[in-house]
């Protein structure tokens, strides 16, 4: 890893954001992510429900990306990944959900700043390089306005609530919002975005982990209006029950619906999955940007990021 480097603030949620978390510590020292926290299934919404918390889940994968290659950062990578498993209530259960949440109470639960507080002592157990910081003070649901999702009624539209129920639903998302419409941003997020030289959006759901930032109205305002330039990394393969069947260049409309204010200084996409180069650069145009294709794909044919080459195509990215 250079010394120093871009400051950098990478948004999304779940494998996606450790798939660009994976590769981004390889580029610089001065990295944040900043995390969706709408997650209301497995481990996590057991204990947003029963505790009244943030869902841990995200945050910690976040976390877990951000750990070293030595042998302190793997072992601690794989404890607080681990998941417990029983025929009692600690099935499925992940180390580090309850790490954090135990730690956000010792810090002092609802008070101010415990959150972060919290996770920046997580950060510094696993040796993190970077911080992990949430989108929002508040746990959220994600909203998604759907198309079809009763077979029998193709045409009508109907709103499917909550993280897990919007990506497996059937049907086509046309676009999601959030409840509360207008949560309190993250303080300590909104700085890292006003200090940042890049954002990056993706890889990673787009409807579920990448968009809802863009419906956090401070958080908003804040990458529309900061200095920073902005990088889309697109997937590799559409998402099963979010984006069956995207192109490339339909993710950045979508995202240019959700975000008409939003520019783009790049779309980073892998030239293997990309079968209208052209097309694609026209839609990269029409949010500001330029096309960069680049080798990001693993070599095992999986729709997966190889950290060591998404390194290498940030790199490029960073350095034009």
């Amino acid at each position: 890893m250079e010394t120093g480097g871009p400051k950098v603030v990478a948004l999304g949620g779940g494998h996606g954001l450790y798939a660009s978390l994976s590769a981004l510590r390889r580029v610089t020292d001065r990295l944040t992510a900043i995390v969706t926290v709408a997650d209301d299934g497995g481990s996590s919404g057991r204990l947003r429900r029963e505790l009244g918390v943030l869902p841990p889940g995200d945050l910690r994968m976040a976390l877990a990306a951000l750990c070293g290659d030595d042998e302190w950062g793997q072992t601690w990578r794989d404890v607080v990944q681990h998941r417990f498993r029983s025929e009692g209530d600690l099935q499925g259960h992940a180390v580090g959900n309850l790490l954090i949440v135990a730690l956000w109470e010792l810090l002092g639960g609802d008070a101010p700043g415990s959150t972060v507080a919290g996770l920046d002592w997580v950060g510094r157990l696993l040796g993190a390089h970077g911080r992990v910081l949430p989108m929002a003070a508040v746990p959220m649901d994600i909203v998604a306005e759907v198309r079809g999702a009763d077979p029998c009624r193709p045409d009508e539209i109907t709103h499917v609530k909550g993280q897990v129920a919007c990506a497996k639903t059937p049907g086509s998302v046309l676009g999601v919002s959030l409840v509360p419409a207008d949560p309190p941003a993250c303080p300590e997020a909104l700085a890292a975005v006003e200090d940042a030289d890049w954002i990056v959006f993706g890889p990673g759901s787009w409807f579920t982990s990448v968009l809802p930032h863009l419906k956090v109205p401070a958080l908003a305002r804040a990458l529309v209006s900061c200095r920073a330039r902005r990088v889309v990394a697109l997937n590799l393969a559409p998402q099963p029950g979010e984006t069956d069947d995207f192109s490339p260049q339909t993710h950045l409309e979508v995202l240019r619906a959700h975000a008409p204010d939003l520019t783009v200084d790049v779309v980073l996409a892998d030239g293997g999955i990309v079968d209208d180069p052209a097309a694609l650069d026209k839609a990269a145009q029409e949010i500001g940007g330029r096309l960069v294709l680049a080798d990001v794909a693993a070599d095992d044919g999986s729709p997966r990021h190889e950290p060591a080459r998404l390194a290498q195509a940030f790199v490029q990215v960073f350095s034009q």
